[in-house]
């Protein structure tokens, strides 16, 4: 199994997929070891000087100016763990709880956390072993950082709480020893270095995003088929007409239709059988394209807060400690809620386009896609279920990140929700997953009832993946089995993968 050397510089969002989803090992490199050994001497001789820095020496939150001494600061930690792990609501899934270990390995890692190497490693053997902390999804106001689900990501390093190992879940300390790891007994700082960050919200966030890069583009292969069945006018996407509003993602979009439908003969000219498409054919560029640039800059805050130190207070290695405020997860709930609104826009033009096939007022195809309709509802209902997933999503895309209550005595007084915004925006890039498949099976039975016709380069690619899992609906058969072979082309990647071989597509 391969592994990734972490050193808290250059995580990327495909080591991330590929220890949330693929097992990979996570070690760190030896240069970052000394840093973690530099900045825990910082914190020894705070506490041996007994000099007064928030969360080594004092208590949280409005508790700051409470001093704690040295022989208490023990009990201090574990008291931290104890009271925070108070989150509420369904576990995270095992992918974003390892993702969440690492994010908070990588952040540590960087040498600004004062924590002892011994316990750094301890979460390493955890995440590489498989003991899989259970973390409540709810009860993070994001900032102080993902308080309460950190807590419980710590709980089973202390012997404490309840982990996931080897497919079953146990006490904390019995998957501890399960799995041949020690627990530990938090010291000075340690509780803190391992609960003040963003990663909860953070991890949930990227993977998110790495369903909704690879959306956009099954999005873009779906919108050309339909536009294909649709016998669409292929002048709308001239590349000469988006040079002139240089929108990057606008620009990449055309040019993605243009590759997929090279060849088709089921495109047509500007008034060969009409002057101009509707919206939701003619305006992909622009509309998907619009998400692309939105997508885009989200990567980019995502790449750089998944490389960055969250904590409080931070660590220097000529022994400043610095109380700050990186914990603060307003760059990540503005960054989701954005994520989220841009997916909402991809599954609702969709949703449109699904109507256009299926509404013989709108075309020229058998109603509903039937091909004895009345006795047969074909894709009557499969509109209906897309709709309700997008008015769904059009609820869920009110963004967190405007909301604020204040907290510990108004001491903390401004918060993220960053954590509600990055669950939010899953929600919806999963919403949406499913509303496209529903687009993209559609439109493959609109394809099937034109004969004499030739697919595109990159269409036709498509086609056949979709056909070689799902038939042509001859007479209804139960809908969501075959809407969940579509929804699953299109999250294992094989779709994609498939059309990439044949066309280049960017977003």
């Amino acid at each position: 199994m391969k592994t990734i050397n972490l050193n808290g510089e250059n995580l990327t969002i495909e080591d991330i997929i590929n220890v949330a989803y693929n097992g990979y090992k996570v070690s760190a490199t030896e240069e970052a070891k000394e840093k973690i050994k530099k900045s825990r001497k910082v914190v020894d001789g705070i506490v041996e000087r007994n000099d007064t820095k928030y969360g080594i020496t004092t208590g949280f939150g409005k508790f700051s100016d409470v001093t704690i001494s040295g022989e208490e600061c023990k009990t201090l930690q574990k008291n931290l763990i104890m009271s925070h792990s108070c989150g509420a609501g369904r576990k995270f899934p095992k992918e974003v709880v390892r993702t969440i270990m690492l994010l908070r390995a990588n952040n540590l890692v960087k040498g600004y956390s004062g924590i002892r190497l011994s316990v750094f490693e301890t979460l390493l053997d955890m995440l590489n072993k498989g003991v899989h902390p259970c973390i409540p999804e709810k009860g993070s106001l994001g900032a102080s950082g993902d308080l309460a689900p950190l807590a419980h990501m710590v709980l089973p390093m202390l012997g404490e709480g309840e982990a996931e190992f080897q497919g079953e879940i146990l006490p904390g300390k019995e998957a501890m020893e399960k799995a041949g790891i020690a627990t530990v007994e938090l010291v000075a700082k340690e509780g803190l270095a391992l609960i003040n960050g963003t990663q909860v919200m953070t991890a949930v966030g990227s993977l998110a995003l790495y369903k909704a890069i690879n959306l956009l583009k099954v999005s873009d292969i779906t919108a050309a088929l339909t536009i294909e069945a649709l016998r669409g006018v292929r002048d709308a996407f001239d590349l000469r007409t988006h040079m002139l509003r240089p929108h990057a993602g606008q620009i990449q979009t055309a040019k993605n239709i243009n590759a997929l439908t090279e060849g088709s003969s089921f495109m047509t000219n500007q008034g060969d059988l009409r002057v101009q498409d509707a919206y939701t054919l003619r305006c992909v560029p622009q509309v998907h394209g619009a998400s692309k640039d939105a997508v885009n800059y989200v990567k980019n805050k995502v790449e750089i807060e998944i490389n960055s130190v969250t904590d409080n207070p931070i660590i220097f290695d000529n022994a400043d400690v610095i109380s700050g405020g990186n914990f603060h997860g307003q760059p990540m709930a503005l960054s989701f809620d954005f994520l989220g609104i841009a997916m909402s826009e991809v599954a609702n033009i969709s949703e449109r386009r699904l109507e256009r096939l299926v509404n013989y007022q709108l075309n020229d195809l058998p109603p509903f896609l039937a091909k004895n309709g009345g006795l047969n509802s074909g894709f009557m209902i499969t509109q209906y279920a897309a709709a309700a997933l997008v008015s769904e999503n059009k609820v869920l895309a009110h963004p967190a990140s405007v909301d604020s209550i204040s907290s510990s005595a108004n001491q903390e007084d401004h918060v993220s929700m960053g954590t509600i915004a990055a669950r939010k925006s899953l929600a919806i890039v999963n919403n949406a997953t499913r509303v496209v498949a529903t687009e993209l099976m559609a439109a493959c039975q609109a394809i099937d009832f034109r004969d004499g016709l030739k697919l595109g380069k990159g269409t036709q690619e498509a086609y056949n993946v979709v056909r070689n899992k799902v038939s042509f609906i001859e007479k209804d058969k139960i809908m969501y089995k075959e809407l969940e072979k579509c929804d699953e082309l299109i999250t294992s990647g094989e779709l994609l993968k498939a059309v990439e071989e044949k066309v280049n597509l960017g977003i």
